[in-house]
């Protein structure tokens, strides 16, 4: 049976989704863009301060599910512009231990939600 997982701490869900659904011991969890959940304010103009919201917003979600980035297993990174991963991938390594970290792969998209120029979403699973 699966379980809704829901924080005030990540930014509400913007359409027909939740944040994240554990079935299991995995979860999965949305896309995350860089919305401020305390205001709903879009973070934007800096490619690592996007990022860096997006990654506390996954970070919030998975504290709810009572899980961590150790968790992690894999990784989903949609970006607009390939010319930044670099930018991004710096804030992204901040948050995995690169013996351990989880499978991923990125892809240049011509756009994303609110016109975000990154949205990562993770899968996790627990014990």
């Amino acid at each position: 049976m699966k379980k809704i997982i829901q924080t005030d701490k990540a930014p509400a869900p913007i359409g027909p989704y939740n944040q994240a659904v554990m079935h299991g011991n995995t979860l999965y969890v949305s896309g995350q863009i860089a919305i401020d959940p305390a205001t709903g304010a879009l973070i934007e103009g800096d490619i690592q301060a996007e990022t860096e919201r997006c990654m506390q917003n996954l970070q919030a979600i998975l504290t709810e599910a009572g899980l961590s980035f150790d968790h992690v297993v894999k990784s989903t990174i949609f970006i607009k512009d390939m010319h930044q991963f670099a930018l991004i991938n710096e804030v992204y390594g901040r948050y995995f231990d690169a013996d351990t970290a989880p499978a991923r792969e990125t892809v240049e998209v011509a756009n994303l939600p609110k016109f975000v120029n990154v949205e990562i979403s993770v899968l996790a699973i627990g014990s």
